[in-house]
């Protein structure tokens, strides 16, 4: 007798599922939902405070809360502002002193970046340590108040921008020094070999392709100066007007005396400018942020 062999079966077998694949759809999902939460929270929250109290009355406003208000006057507390609030002085005066400031410590530090990131010794390493301790040594308020003093340049707004550069330069220094040392060699050599200066390299070569690094500390240096006014307080205090010095003076005065709706309403119109800035700006911000690392 033969024994009668049954053909196997070659289909697959039913593959189960993974439970562990299973057990991670649910925390997928909680992560972004719990950041979008915080992200509310810690944002949402105080702009909604904001925005909401600066369109109250002055009754409404005395307690800041997240209620609607009644009637809206959010514009009506703008023209206030505007009218009442030596606002428009005051942004003159902060433009005076940020745009110079701005400039100057960009082109400064972009030079002084492309010098510290080509040449490698140990001189040039400690030069560049020493440059960028500003970030995390804060000024001494009392020295430079003396210091201005003795130049003869105590309130006045040359005497700020000298300020802002002093304390803003290590900031761009730390920014573009990496960025400078991922931009090929071969572009300068070959603008000397055409018979091209280092300023005509620099200005030529270099400078535009620190354009978004340049951005992204523009943004940072332009946030710091627009909002300082501890700074400003001592330096040029009562002699010119920057917006947030002019609204802490103004605040306790009698316009802004327990009106809190019209003192949001200031500082929606004080940060309108920057606001517009990075939004026009915010490409080349982000790219300028993540350049370093991608290259």
């Amino acid at each position: 007798m033969t024994a009668v062999s049954t053909p196997r079966s070659t289909a697959p077998a039913p593959t189960r599922p993974s439970r562990r694949r299973g057990s991670r759809k649910p925390t997928r999902f909680i992560q972004p939902i719990v950041a979008i939460l915080l992200v509310v929270l810690l944002l949402g929250v105080p702009f909604w405070l904001v925005v909401v109290t600066a369109g109250k009355d002055q009754a409404e406003a005395l307690n800041p809360s997240l209620a609607l208000p009644t009637d809206w006057q959010l514009f009506q507390n703008f023209a206030t502002v505007l009218d009442q609030g030596r606002m428009i002085p005051a942004f003159f005066g902060s433009l005076l002193i940020m745009v110079p400031s701005v400039a100057g410590v960009l082109i400064l530090g972009a030079m002084a970046s492309w010098i510290l990131g080509r040449r490698r010794s140990k001189p040039i390493s400690f030069l560049y340590a020493l440059a960028i301790s500003g970030i995390v040594l804060p000024p001494a308020v009392v020295t430079i108040v003396l210091l201005l003093r003795q130049l003869g340049l105590a309130g006045t707004a040359v005497g700020m921008i000298g300020v802002y550069m002093g304390m803003y330069l290590s900031t761009v220094i730390f920014f573009v020094t990496g960025f400078v040392r991922t931009i090929p060699v071969e572009l300068e050599e070959a603008a000397r070999v055409d018979g091209a200066g280092p300023v005509k390299v620099f200005f030529r070569i270099i400078l535009p392709l620190l354009g978004p690094t340049l951005s992204t500390a523009t943004i940072l240096i332009c946030l710091y100066i627009w909002n300082d006014v501890f700074y400003a307080l001592f330096v040029i205090g009562g002699r010119l007007d920057t917006l947030p010095l002019n609204l802490y003076q103004v605040a306790s005065s009698g316009l802004y005396l327990q009106n809190w709706h019209l003192i949001f309403a200031y500082i929606i119109l004080m940060s309108l400018p920057l606001l517009i800035t990075f939004a026009v700006m915010q490409r080349k911000i982000i790219s300028g942020i993540t350049s370093g690392a991608v290259k």
